[in-house]
């Protein structure tokens, strides 16, 4: 029996819901609003003041006065304007504050972030200063080679070549070559940051040649050829992956280079100028519109979609769904057609995680419609295409890297297994005996890799008050409410694992009800909702072994848990959101959506458990 108010239920899930409906932009689907961003505002008027200081000096202001305002106490900076300092965006906002003739307020700035690093890493010496960005990130080159490309750049690592000394050059010329041939070359840069590679390495090549004289020959045969490479990854509206950090890197890379007046670097200028906020700073990316629209799809779902959507809504989403599809090759991934990027903007990239949200959302929009089909089926192939050899699934692309974010991860894998579970029985029985098959190898990855506490570790999604910055009840939440849908089809393997992931979520709540990144984390909306959600989803399966006996635990974690979510929600009238996001690299943010669609998701679950029998 689960201890609620059910008044206090209807009128918290009734206020959610409404608010999430009142989000909806004006082509009827959701965009949501990214957290604004110091690393992102540092990258972004670096690189316009590369190209132009003068021509661009209003915007440069408006974001070093940004910064200025939003620098943390200690004198660091955060990814976020509620993250604690790092090393990574502290040294990207010092290097920012070298422009020439910055604001005034700068100069204190200066000052106070100097302090900082001299506590933090015990001196502002420029070798011993990159020798500990690099320590941050190990082997992984994909984001400590551009912070310290910029350091050089804004001679905050000495002058001249001699600035370059700390930075790695990136091998720029292997762009030129087939990209089939990537995966096998072992590059110290995940998938998506092949534009960095190619202009971070150009830099380096102009400001500190290579003495082997093999590497010289071939890096300068190589830099046309690499050059017009990069200019086939770059979107129509200049963005690459929508990422103002990203962007950023390759436009102040080429302006360093001498190719100011490259079509790239011009393109990606433009795209930094239209992405400035009205308060001077830029996100980490533009939006997540397709998938926080298919989350607000199903967190719309339980109790019936139907009454929260009327017809005509519930059509012009599947149609806003179906035209975010990708039918083509995608040139920045080779990505085959069939996949969803994050967002309907042309710099975002197909990857698992929302293909598998929109097969979800398609099939509660319209299951049996035969348009919504054949995208499904197109989408189950390509999510079969991208399984790697150890049965997982990643997030972009298949077998590239053992890099972090190139790895196949549990949040996706159960996230594929699900979305294919839904559409199974309606695919052709080709595709159905191969699904079949693919859902059952990525089974046994989800299973090798469970850890002994029951636990699964997500990519994308962290907590940074975590000791390790892990975030196991989103991984362990999210796989759970996944797995739930194949307890018919595979039951004697899912249930074994999920007992075990439901007695460690069970033993991660705190002591006010509520749920953090792990055991002891303070409780977040988040985090607590896609707990609650998770147990709502296995409480009518529990009560068959292994699972049995679980009941009375299940109901009251969900007790606690939603009450918790009434109160901190202050009935569905507030919903603040933290930061849980990680982005590549581990770069953090928020998102002001989650907390909203999370808890009327978890919320709607709970009502119709308790509904009367």
């Amino acid at each position: 029996m689960i201890d609620i108010d059910r008044n206090d239920l209807d009128v918290t899930l009734t206020a959610l819901r409404k608010s999430l409906l009142a989000q909806r932009g004006p082509e009827g689907n959701w965009v949501g609003g990214l957290s604004s961003s110091a690393l992102s505002t540092a990258t972004a008027v670096f690189a316009l003041a590369q190209m132009d200081s003068a021509a661009h000096r209003p915007l440069i202001d408006r974001g070093l006065n940004w910064l200025c305002e939003n620098q943390n106490a200690d004198g660091g900076w955060g990814d976020t304007v509620q993250s604690p300092s790092n090393l990574s965006t502290t040294m990207l906002c010092y290097s920012a504050l070298a422009i020439p003739d910055p604001p005034p307020a700068c100069r204190e700035a200066i000052e106070r972030t100097e302090s900082w690093l001299r506590r933090e890493v015990g001196t502002v010496e420029p070798q011993l200063l990159a020798r500990a960005v690099d320590r941050a990130y190990g082997k992984d080159r994909t984001f400590s080679v551009p912070i310290l490309t910029m350091c050089a750049l804004a001679g905050r690592l000495g002058s001249g070549s001699d600035a370059w000394r700390s930075v790695r050059p990136l091998p720029f010329e292997l762009a030129v070559l087939p990209h089939r041939l990537f995966k096998w070359m072992r590059l110290p840069v995940v998938s998506y940051a092949l534009p960095a590679l190619i202009a971070i390495g150009q830099a380096h090549y102009a400001h500190r040649k290579p003495r082997n004289p093999l590497t010289y020959l071939t890096r300068c045969l190589s830099r046309r050829r690499s050059l017009e490479v990069l200019k086939t990854l770059q979107p129509d509206n200049g963005g690459f992956l929508e990422a103002a950090p990203l962007t950023s890197f390759v436009v102040m890379s080429l302006a360093a280079s001498g190719h100011r007046d490259h079509g790239v670097a011009l393109k990606g200028t433009e795209f930094l100028i239209a992405s400035i906020r009205a308060d001077g700073s830029w996100p980490i990316d533009t939006d997540l519109a397709t998938w926080v629209t298919t989350l607000s799809v199903n967190a719309l779902t339980p109790g019936g979609l139907h009454r929260n959507l009327p017809k005509p809504e519930r059509t012009r989403l599947l149609n806003w769904l179906l035209d975010c599809q990708h039918t083509r090759i995608h040139p920045y991934t080779q990505a085959a057609p069939g996949g969803w990027a994050w967002s309907n903007l042309p710099g975002a990239v197909p990857d698992g995680d929302d293909t598998s949200g929109a097969l979800i959302a398609l099939h509660h929009l319209a299951a049996g419609d035969r348009t919504a089909s054949e995208a499904a089926q197109a989408g189950v192939n390509w999510l079969l295409g991208l399984q790697n050899s150890d049965w997982g699934i990643p997030t972009f692309c298949r077998g590239w890297t053992k890099l972090p974010f190139d790895k196949s991860a549990p949040d996706i894998t159960a996230h594929a297994i699900g979305a294919m579970s839904l559409w199974r029985s309606m695919l052709p029985d080709s595709l159905r005996e191969r699904a079949g098959v693919g859902m059952s190898r990525a089974l046994v990855y989800l299973n090798e890799v469970q850890l002994s506490d029951g636990s699964w570790l997500p990519l994308w999604f962290g907590n940074q008050h975590d000791d390790e910055k892990q975030n196991p009840v989103y991984g362990t939440g999210r796989a759970l409410t996944h797995l739930a849908r194949v307890t018919e089809a595979s039951g004697d393997r899912v249930r074994p694992m999920c007992g075990r992931a439901l007695r460690w979520l069970l033993s991660a709540q705190n002591d006010d009800g509520g749920w953090g990144g792990a055991a002891s984390v303070a409780s977040s909306i988040e985090e607590t909702a896609l707990a609650v959600d998770a147990l709502a989803e296995w409480r009518p399966l529990v009560g068959v072994d292994p699972l049995d006996g679980l009941d009375d635990a299940i109901d009251a974690a969900i007790g606690r848990g939603a009450n918790w979510l009434i109160g901190q929600t202050e009935r569905g009238a507030s919903t603040p959101a933290s930061p849980i996001g990680l982005y590549f690299a581990q770069l953090w943010y928020f998102e002001e959506l989650y907390p909203l669609v999370f808890a009327c998701a978890a919320l709607g679950k709970v009502h119709a458990l308790t509904l009367p029998k």
